[in-house]
């Protein structure tokens, strides 16, 4: 823990850096219920306003689904169609739940992410099967995009947070695998960690 120690806090992404992530499930599945251009729509870069809506709330669960059912071949169920949104979500490693356990106990540690009320009570489920306190219980605070109408990369909501939290961004580590949103952190003056490698992680704490 001694490279942690010029940290006042840390704030992590989830899926991805938390909760394991397929997007290749996702767009395999819909494949399968016939859209066959979904990764061109949807990838971890890169999404079409649809997604962006969704995860910034502007738009309802019901809506989203509506849309993707338009994609599809008639006949296809709702719940089909959230099951093949929600296929790219895995689990979480026991031991990262056991190392933001051990974490919580010795600073602030927050959670931003990018994401919509289709995938939390999938992603919640998740948790429950290796935790038995609830998660929002182990942050600080927890920042979901679709709750607080703004999502990441914008510089803008990196500094909505660090204002809201009174926290100092150079004195914050924010913990994330997709590259643009390292890059609109590091522009709001958040020192990052891009999340590569298991390994890499691991070792951060060590």
């Amino acid at each position: 823990m001694e490279q942690l120690k010029q940290y006042d806090q840390l704030i992590f992404d989830l899926g991805g850096v938390l909760i394991d992530i397929d997007y290749q499930a996702t767009e395999n599945a819909f494949e399968d219920l016939g859209v066959k251009d979904f990764g061109s729509n949807y990838t971890q870069l890169q999404q079409s306003e649809l997604f962006d809506l969704l995860e910034t709330g502007k738009i309802s669960a019901q809506h989203f689904i509506n849309k993707l059912l338009d994609f599809c071949p008639n006949g296809t169920s709702p719940n089909k169609v959230v099951a093949a949104w929600n296929a790219m979500l895995g689990e979480f490693p026991q031991q990262k739940v056991d190392l933001l356990l051990r974490l919580k106990e010795q600073m602030p540690i927050y959670l931003l992410s990018n994401t919509n009320e289709i995938h939390m009570p999938k992603v919640y489920e998740a948790w429950n099967k290796v935790s038995n306190i609830p998660m929002d219980q182990i942050f600080t605070e927890v920042f979901l995009s679709f709750e607080i109408g703004k999502r990441k990369p914008d510089v803008s909501t990196f500094n909505w947070v660090c204002e809201k939290l009174q926290i100092e961004p150079s004195k914050t580590l924010f913990l994330e695998d997709s590259p643009q949103n390292i890059e609109g952190a590091k522009k709001a003056g958040l020192q990052t960690f891009y999340y590569q490698d298991a390994n890499d992680f691991y070792a951060l704490f060590s």
